[in-house]
């Protein structure tokens, strides 16, 4: 329980809801979230801190960037809790 509240914390954000967003799709770098959300790089790290911290995201190093992605898994288990507080 205390795990789903640290990652629905994190998500409650506006543009940390908008990165996880985006990065269902596709995964980005710092710089590409950065040009689409038209925010800092240093606040999207910021955000991405978070939400690493969450496990919500990952890091993956490609060449000279590191590209995050979103761990399917940990959002279908929020879900799941949602869920069950409704039933």
């Amino acid at each position: 329980m205390k795990d789903t509240v640290k990652k629905l914390k994190a998500i409650a954000d506006k543009n940390r809801f908008k990165i996880v967003k985006i990065l269902l799709k596709n995964s980005y770098c710092v710089r590409g979230l950065s040009n689409i959300l038209d925010i800092s790089e240093s606040a999207v790290s910021q955000h991405l801190k978070i939400l690493r911290e969450a496990d919500i995201v990952v890091g993956e190093k490609e060449g000279y960037f590191v590209h995050y992605r979103v761990k399917k898994e940990n959002i279908k288990s929020i879900a799941e809790a949602i869920k069950g507080i409704v039933e």
